[in-house]
């Protein structure tokens, strides 16, 4: 009980701290770019015309709504982030709780990335209808509206707007993504660990936790797209703007939403938020001034 709740108000902490960028990044996910390019150097010091990063956008949010603005959809993101943590908890207790796998057998590794996937999977199934709130209170920054102001009222309006389904836009793509970043980490970082890595070389510890650090943010980019996809299936046809055309496309479905970003090549969006380069077929008033 003294670690769940040690593991919420960490989890919580962090949620605060972590919430400007992600509002930030759904807001570029769904495509809403305010500021226009500016000319900028990339990664090797050349001059290029890049879209705004994270603090010029964190800047346009504050000037219309000022510095709490950058907080809108807080309270529903830190509900799930405490609920999610309670049922992941719960589930590994009953499952026989979770171990680490470093240095484990090959099969000790399936068997705790197992544990560890169900018990993901029942905290991301149960928070995803707190998900799908928090998403559509930020994305009322495009539009301007107020329709969702709240969890309680938020949930009254989902369901009679939408019914039941309507908690879970957006949730098949979500769960695969987790489950795909959790094997592949894993997975990896268990190979790495056993077969790259010498057990008499100093710093062993450390060397595998980098490993596994590295494999995570590995499987994290290769799943990226399925972020994408679920939080624009969760905002998709809502009743917002920023989830309507001509602003956004409706989608039937998931799938539609994947082949539809694959063909336009946006299967990236809102991955980086600092060298962010000009998507193709759009184009913007240009913004002359330099960068030296």
């Amino acid at each position: 009980m003294a670690d769940t709740c040690g593991q919420i108000i960490l989890g919580s902490g962090l949620t605060v701290l972590s919430h400007p960028l992600m509002y930030i990044k759904v807001l570029v996910q769904v495509g809403h770019e305010p500021l226009p390019p500016i000319l900028g150097r990339n990664l090797f010091g050349r001059q290029v015309y890049q879209l705004p990063g994270l603090f010029a956008y964190a800047k346009h949010i504050i000037k219309i709504d000022g510095k709490a603005g950058l907080f809108n959809g807080l309270a529903p993101r830190l509900c799930a982030s405490t609920i999610g943590t309670v049922v992941h908890s719960n589930i590994l207790q009953v499952l026989g709780g979770c171990q680490k796998a470093e240095g484990g057998s090959l099969q000790h590794v399936l068997n705790e990335t197992t544990k560890e996937m169900l018990a993901r999977s029942c905290a991301t199934v149960v928070t995803h209808p707190l998900h799908v709130i928090t998403l559509r209170c930020m994305v009322q920054f495009i539009g301007r509206e107020t329709k969702y102001s709240g969890v309680f009222d938020s949930v009254v309006t989902i369901y009679r707007e939408e019914g039941l389904l309507g908690f879970f836009a957006g949730l098949i793509p979500r769960l695969l993504g987790d489950i795909l970043s959790l094997w592949i980490c894993n997975l990896l970082a268990h190979f790495i660990n056993t077969y790259a890595i010498d057990d008499s070389m100093s710093h062993t510890g450390e060397i595998k936790n980098c490993s596994q650090a590295v494999t995570g943010f590995f499987a994290s980019m290769l799943t990226y797209p399925f972020v994408l996809v679920s939080n624009l299936m969760a905002v998709n046809n809502c009743g917002l703007a920023g989830g309507l055309p001509p602003y956004a496309s409706v989608y039937p479905t998931w799938v539609d939403c994947w082949r539809h970003l694959s063909r336009g090549g946006n299967m990236s969006r809102g991955n980086s938020l600092f060298f962010r380069k000009l998507p193709a077929g759009k184009t913007y008033a240009i913004d002359q001034k330099r960068f030296f």
